[in-house]
């Protein structure tokens, strides 16, 4: 080794989503090894835990020609950025760089820790919380106020699945991942019942596992029918309702309404036939129910109907 060699400058990333501490083994690896672990924060939250661990960590802020002169020797720098990054040394560096009169050091991005599938949800928790909290009108939202947004982008996400917008979709998601998110975060102030989005995706996860014993238990299920029946009848078993057309929804659009009070009667096999009547109601209560029974969504299908009338009207308005 000659005083020649331009050694190696290692930049350290960590997610902020992932617990101070639990970095890979490539990086503590890096870091015993290392000449120096340089880290200009003295509040970094990995610091106590690379202490703990025996690195010796030392508070700077080298301007990049200092950090190329540490280096000289083949010794190798780690450096710790910060959580915004350290732009003015990484810039310096490529400065350095470009200029062609300096023997830089290899440079090597490693990453300590990286988010797991996700994690990003955690970032939303935590803008929505700071939103609850200073925002002077989501301060004020109640479940209440609230609850007529959850419908519209119920409707504005069916919307964009049917329209097959890739970009509309993704982003009506999250506007309905929102509206859970907002509704969890209000509730965690309730001062007698309160809960916590935690709770909510721990029910969640805790239903989707005793729903499908096919999948976490020893039951088998090989088509998807069979899949339904054993999600009805766990489902069943948990409420313990009296009748199949409990938990259905009157609120919802009359053709949804009708073809799911038909598909449970099916699934249940109770022989119960549509009642006879004058008007245009039982009409469609008999369509909704033999679409539901031919596998089509009846409210889907009206409303795929509907944006084929709307386009002729178009149509007519601009001849």
């Amino acid at each position: 080794m000659t005083l020649e060699e331009p050694g190696r400058v290692v930049l350290l990333t960590a997610s902020h989503r992932v617990a101070p501490g639990l970095l890979s083994w490539p990086a503590w690896q890096t870091l015993r090894a290392a000449d120096r672990v340089l880290c200009a924060d003295p509040g970094h939250p990995q610091l106590p835990y690379l202490r703990e661990a025996g690195v010796e960590v030392e508070i700077a802020d080298p301007e990049a020609r200092e950090l190329v002169e540490a280096c000289a020797g083949g010794r190798t720098v780690v450096v710790l950025p910060s959580g915004e990054g350290d732009r003015r040394l990484t810039d310096g560096l490529a400065r350095l760089a470009g200029s062609g009169r300096v023997a830089m050091p290899d440079l090597e991005l490693l990453p300590g820790s990286y988010d797991l599938p996700g994690a990003r949800l955690l970032d939303l928790v935590q803008v929505m919380d700071r939103i609850r909290r200073e925002c002077p009108w989501s301060s004020q939202q109640t479940h209440k106020g609230l609850a007529k947004y959850a419908l519209e982008e119920a409707y504005e996400l069916v919307e964009a699945v049917e329209e097959g917008d890739r970009d509309e979709l993704r982003e009506e998601l999250g506007d309905v991942l929102l509206q859970v998110v907002f509704h969890a975060r209000i509730a965690e102030e309730d001062s007698e019942e309160p809960f916590s989005v935690d709770d909510v995706a721990g029910t969640i996860v805790e239903k989707l596992i005793h729903r499908h014993p096919h999948v976490f238990g020893d039951e088998r299920a090989e088509t998807p029918a069979e899949v339904k029946e054993h999600w009805l009848r766990q489902k069943a078993a948990e409420k313990q309702r009296d009748s199949v057309t409990e938990g259905i929804p009157l609120g919802q659009p009359a053709l949804a309404l009708a073809a799911k009070l038909a598909s449970r009667a099916r699934i249940a096999s109770l022989d119960v036939p549509l009642p006879s009547g004058e008007g245009v109601g039982y009409r469609l209560l008999a369509l909704a129910a033999a679409a539901e029974a031919d596998g089509t969504d009846p409210e889907a299908a009206l409303r795929a109907a509907a944006r084929a009338y709307r386009d002729a009207i178009r149509a007519a308005e601009k001849s």
